[in-house]
């Protein structure tokens, strides 16, 4: 069974892989350099990028079915704020599936595009922060959350930006 809201789980992906990728990148760069071959080395690399595309595709496809439903609590500004951040994540997470992937030619171009890709990878995991850091505005200043927990405010009984407390309404 899938939890629910999907989400949040699957999020968690993309920021574990924004991470690692830098690294592996690192060790497969020192690994060439020390006479490992090329295409298996990098290879790491570039199933990493593979996975971080994916992930964030479906990170960004989950949140976009949730965002209805969170802006019923949460006021459009700050949901349009980490969905166009999510955006640009998963672009240049798809930018640098093509620029790893580069990285597999023999050469010049190859050994550019894997440069590259070291830089990019550390490039998109500073984009992933903003992404996680406007996720978490959202939970935790903006109280996203409760339009899952809380079945009032769920239901849209309330309006965006209100919150029942003791039998009365308030703005947040």
């Amino acid at each position: 069974m899938l939890p629910h809201p999907l989400h949040p789980a699957v999020v968690h992906f993309p920021i574990v892989l924004m991470l690692l990728l830098p690294v592996a990148a690192f060790v497969a760069l020192w690994m060439i350099r020390r006479g490992a071959n090329v295409r298996r080395a990098w290879a790491v690399p570039v199933l990493g990028a593979a996975a971080l595309a994916g992930s964030s595709w479906m990170a960004v496809s989950t949140g976009g079915q949730e965002s209805e439903r969170v802006e019923r609590v949460v006021s459009e500004q700050p949901v349009e704020t980490h969905e166009e951040s999510a955006e640009l994540f998963f672009a240049l997470s798809g930018v640098l599936l093509v620029v790893a992937g580069a990285g597999m030619i023999r050469g010049v171009v190859g050994r550019t595009a894997r440069g590259v890709a070291t830089v990019g990878a550390i490039a998109v995991a500073v984009a992933g922060v903003q992404v996680g850091h406007t996720g978490g505005q959202l939970v935790y200043r903006h109280g996203a959350a409760a339009a899952y927990s809380d079945p009032t405010l769920a239901r849209g009984i309330l309006k965006p930006g209100t919150r029942e407390s003791g039998g009365e309404v308030r703005e947040r």
